[in-house]
């Protein structure tokens, strides 16, 4: 780490993956800004940082949200300290086949995900640019590769693997990196919900994707955050513009 600790913004990091990563960063060194829609959710997030001694700071904004976005990185920069750590985890589920599939489905998870991940990525860049240092990780997904079902959701993460590699070429220059993680199954209140629309009993959805998975047991948030910690420290420098699946086994 550096002399001055670092800032990083985690996204959708009341809960999930998005804590998981808040909590793992926060455990690295840094101060973490724990972003979510509404800032009374960050709590729990916020709350557990501190009690292991890390230094956080709970934000309210809709990633979708031009101005609520540069009005959250401006506050951060203000009260943590320039951000140069950004993790676009945000996400929803809006799951429904192709001709069900309504506008509103569409533009919600395109917005939250596509949008939210190039509103952040514009706002907290130039703080990394000046300092010429700089890490950004995107949440991509297997279900990038296509999932039935899921066709918005899809197309964003498939989206976000592009929007990826085209930000390791702009930002490398200035030293900046831009990764993507890609997670398979992850024990999580997204994939509790995908059980519950489908009706059927958690337990027996996730024994029955340990049985698909490789290393025979289903994923965990942390599986993920110490993956993103790794793509947000120093020693990864060289590493920039890679999609790196974590789900128990290979993907193509």
């Amino acid at each position: 780490m550096s002399e001055e600790p670092r800032v990083a913004i985690v996204t959708g990091a009341a809960r999930g993956i998005g804590a998981a990563t808040a909590r793992r960063l926060a455990a690295d060194g840094m101060a973490v800004a724990v972003v979510d829609i509404e800032e009374a959710a960050t709590k729990e997030t916020v709350d557990a940082i501190a009690a292991a001694g890390g230094r956080s700071l709970g934000v309210g904004a809709d990633v979708s949200d031009r101005e609520q976005v540069e009005a959250a990185v401006e506050r951060i920069a203000t009260e943590l300290g320039a951000p140069t750590v950004l993790v676009n985890n945000a996400g929803v589920l809006r799951d429904n086949l192709l001709f069900k599939m309504t506008s509103a489905d569409w533009d919600t998870v395109m917005g939250v995900h596509l949008r939210g991940a190039f509103l952040f990525s514009q706002a907290a860049q130039k703080h990394m640019v000046e300092r010429k240092w700089g890490r950004i990780v995107n949440l991509s997904s297997t279900s990038a590769l296509g999932n039935r079902g899921q066709a918005n959701y899809a197309a964003a993460k498939a989206g976000l693997q592009g929007f990826t590699k085209t930000l390791a070429i702009e930002l490398g220059p200035f030293g900046v990196t831009v990764n993507a993680v890609a997670p398979g199954f992850i024990v999580t209140d997204m994939t509790a919900a995908t059980a519950a629309r489908m009706k059927v009993d958690f337990d027996d959805f996730q024994k029955h994707a340990a049985a698909e998975i490789p290393v025979r047991r289903p994923g965990r948030p942390e599986d993920v955050a110490h993956t993103i910690s790794f793509l947000a420290s120093e020693g990864a420098g060289f590493v920039s513009g890679q999609v790196i699946y974590v789900a128990g086994g290979p993907r193509d």
